[in-house]
């Protein structure tokens, strides 16, 4: 949002501002005294500007986007919005599978927004009261999904329908935007005036990730990999703890220790600001040798907690879901980063993998009963999540497990930690089915959304506001159970709803990876060796010189010396 903020507001004659979700007893207030939701900035009802975006990462904040469009007083169907109202836009990582917000979003951006927000406001600029017009327009532009521009059909089939573009501008396949350099880090962004959770300053030091954790939809959507220069990084920390005091910097991307140059930096950092009591935070390290090393490069500091995903609970499920890391190194990380002080150990598992037997269960506690052994001190915080099949990755046709099983996995968890005294928090069957079922949904789940909705479904990611029965309703409503979506084994053959989205990562790929993942058969990371063919590669070679032009011949934001 940063980034963005910056982009749009660094164009002359554009303005954007932001606008969140009200809690429960704001939104009371608001309809109690017809008031129109408004910006934070300028206090402007969100009805009075040109554009709304949405950036959707997390399929059940779904039902606070017709909240919010419904406190602005603009209607929630793109088919009852007009010329008067604000063009609804979103993006972020639910776009991988836009068709369950398709009745609400007019205009969809698959990918990198960075680029393709100024050609959108360009085409807006010149269409600004012609809805149709721009539609047809940015139809054009590449990553852009314009819904209402295509015919669904469901034919015989449960959840396979086949789209068919209405006009000669829209595309049968949508393909996704990847920036080919990352833009400069924002080092001036809006600092809040009263205190906030994680008020740290934030630096995105790479994107993507080439582990290919078989579960994982972001080691998909957000490749290749794009490391920021360790100079621009080093910059952009002095940059930013001159702007806005911040004492504690986040390095952030989905692997921070696989940067190439991570060790520099850091040694960079800790040199420079040894004696002005700077912090600096890695997340997602993985549990190798390596973790260790880097902390050991940290600059002196109070050790908070450290945090660490092994998911699995035994080397034979780690190697199905290629988390390529054994018992022997998690035990071999965590004592080394015990021995330099730090006690406080978050481990995150997942529970419903593909092949998980209740031996993979029982592998969980043994594992912790050998990390316990370790260190007398260490104080454990162990969380399991449940799988999500995710569009877009190997795991895309797996069936969820039901919350039969998932509670009897549970429940030898909860019992064997709480004997052990172990801090152990899970997640919710429910919930998970829920998301899975909006994860892998097709656009007639936009009428379960709805409905979920008009019944008072919103904050559905927060517990104590998710109400599991009104969705059932909702679900009930529309005709379509959640195990439809959910808890369905896909057949590989099977047209998905999300087929028209092209992320760079062809089905024959994770067709491929699926089939390694019932034979635990590893597919080496391509950062370290031969390219895996998962599509990307032809995407560097042959577009990549093109997508530097755009932004170059456009005078763009972007620095227009090419990738190493």
């Amino acid at each position: 949002m940063s980034i963005l903020y910056e982009v749009i507001n660094s164009q002359p004659g554009v303005l954007a501002e932001r606008v969140f979700a009200p809690w429960i007893d704001m939104e009371a207030s608001l309809r109690k005294n017809n008031i129109p939701l408004f910006s934070l900035e300028t206090k402007h009802p969100i009805k009075d500007f040109d554009i709304i975006g949405f950036s959707l990462g997390y399929e059940l904040n779904y039902t606070n986007v017709l909240n919010i469009l419904d406190l602005g007083q603009i209607p929630v169907s793109t088919t009852q919005r007009g010329d008067k109202y604000p063009l609804v836009i979103a993006g972020g990582s639910c776009t991988s599978n836009p068709e369950p917000m398709a009745n609400f979003i007019d205009l969809f951006v698959i990918g990198d927004g960075e680029e393709i927000i100024l050609e959108l406001l360009e085409i807006a600029r010149e269409h600004q009261h012609e809805r149709q017009k721009l539609l047809q327009q940015s139809a054009m532009v590449p990553g852009v999904y314009i819904p209402s521009l295509y015919r669904v059909d469901y034919g015989s089939g449960r959840t396979a329908p086949s789209l068919s573009p209405l006009i000669p501008e829209a595309k049968a396949k949508i393909t996704r935007r990847i920036v080919a350099k990352l833009p400069p880090p924002v080092t001036s962004p809006i600092v809040p005036y009263i205190n906030v959770i994680h008020d740290r300053g934030v630096i995105e030091i790479q994107r993507g990730c080439t582990q290919g954790c078989r579960f994982c939809q972001a080691g998909s959507i957000y490749r290749p990999v794009r490391e920021r220069p360790p100079e621009e990084i080093t910059t952009a920390v002095d940059e930013l703890s001159q702007h806005c005091g911040y004492r504690e910097m986040s390095l952030l991307s989905l692997s921070s220790g696989d940067h190439s140059h991570i060790a520099e930096i850091i040694a960079t950092l800790a040199h420079r600001y040894h004696n002005d009591n700077l912090s600096l935070s890695l997340p997602s390290l993985r549990l190798d040798a390596d973790a260790a090393h880097l902390l050991d490069l940290l600059p002196p500091q109070r050790k908070t907690s450290l945090t660490f995903a092994p998911e699995a609970g035994s080397d034979r499920l780690r190697r199905v879901i290629y988390k390529n890391i054994s018992e022997e190194q998690v035990l071999q990380t965590l004592d080394a980063v015990l021995k330099k002080g730090w006690t406080k150990i978050k481990l995150y598992f997942m529970v419903g993998l593909p092949s998980e037997t209740m031996d993979d269960i029982d592998g969980i506690v043994y594992l912790i009963d050998k990390i316990r052994r370790l260190h007398g001190r260490i104080r454990l915080q162990v969380g399991a999540s449940i799988l999500i099949p995710k569009p877009h990755t190997p795991c895309q046709w797996v069936a969820q497990e039901t919350s039969d099983t998932l509670h009897s996995k549970y429940g030898i968890l909860i019992k064997e930690l709480h004997r052990r005294r172990v801090n152990f928090s899970w997640a919710d069957p429910h919930v998970s089915q829920i998301e899975a079922a909006l994860s892998r949904g097709d656009r007639r789940i936009g009428e379960v959304i709805y409905h979920a909705w008009k019944s008072g479904c919103r904050f559905d990611a927060w517990h104590e506001l998710f109400n599991y029965d009104k969705w059932l309703e909702a679900f009930e409503h529309a005709g379509l159970p959640p195990s439809l979506y959910a808890n369905r084994e896909v057949a590989l053959d099977e047209p998905l709803p999300w087929s028209h989205i092209d992320t760079g990562i062809t089905p024959s790929f994770l067709k491929r990876e699926y089939h390694r993942m019932w034979q635990e058969e590893e597919t080496p990371d391509c950062k370290f060796g031969t390219c895996n063919i998962c599509g990307l590669q032809q995407w560097h070679d042959s577009c990549h010189k093109k997508y530097l032009n755009r932004i170059q011949t456009r005078g763009g934001i972007y620095p227009s010396e090419p990738l190493p």
